[in-house]
């Protein structure tokens, strides 16, 4: 009996707009055949943005976002990640906010694990986590949590926006996160991240 963990993350439902979505570099959904080339799918991907929000790129408008694209995905999707990474850009040229989700087999007791996955009961943060029930309707009820935490290397505070859930039907946890020392930048994009939560679903190949 093979121990292969078969649920992946479905994006069926996510609203592209707003996210240049990179795959999973492993896992038994990949290969993906955006990591063939991933400086290639970048360019493309930068000129795509332009034209989406059908903005003059400039000179050198297309080959910054498509690098900025490439360092995000080198820097947030390792070799042997299984994650889904999504970048949130209002403006092509703005600093992308990384957001990635992961699933994986589910743990017990529940209540814990979900507290586990969202950081809730983080003692390293600033002040206690904020932690609330979180409503999906793929996933069903999970948790989600806001924290501040202190960086060794930096005088800045990180915002921290996690959510989970234990999908029983797939036997899965699932995980959502990030986190930027760019508070505002988080906050603005609060909304857009937490659709992306609600729009997140569990699939069997």
């Amino acid at each position: 009996m093979s121990d292969t963990f078969w649920p992946i993350i479905d994006i069926e439902y996510v609203d592209a707009y707003p996210w240049v979505i990179i795959p999973p570099r492993t896992g038994v959904s990949s290969p993906f055949e955006e990591w063939d080339d991933i400086d290639g799918w970048c360019l493309e991907r930068a000129k795509d943005l332009w034209a989406d929000r059908k903005l003059p790129p400039g000179h050198d408008g297309v080959a910054f976002v498509a690098e900025t694209l490439a360092r995000c995905a080198e820097a947030f999707c390792r070799p042997d990640s299984d994650h889904w990474l999504f970048l949130h850009l209002d403006h092509p040229a703005d600093v992308p906010l990384p957001v990635c989700a992961a699933i994986g087999p589910a743990q017990k007791p529940r209540e814990a694990t979900l507290r586990t996955l969202t950081e809730a009961d983080d003692t390293t943060a600033v002040e206690p986590p904020v932690v609330k029930r979180f409503f999906s309707p793929h996933l069903g009820e999970g948790m989600t949590t806001f924290r501040y935490v202190s960086q060794e290397e930096s005088p800045h505070l990180t915002a921290c926006l996690r959510y989970a859930w234990q999908v029983q039907e797939h036997a899965a946890d699932v995980v959502v996160w990030t986190g930027t020392e760019d508070v505002a930048r988080i906050l603005n994009a609060a909304e857009d991240v937490e659709e992306l939560a609600r729009s997140l679903a569990v699939f069997v190949p």
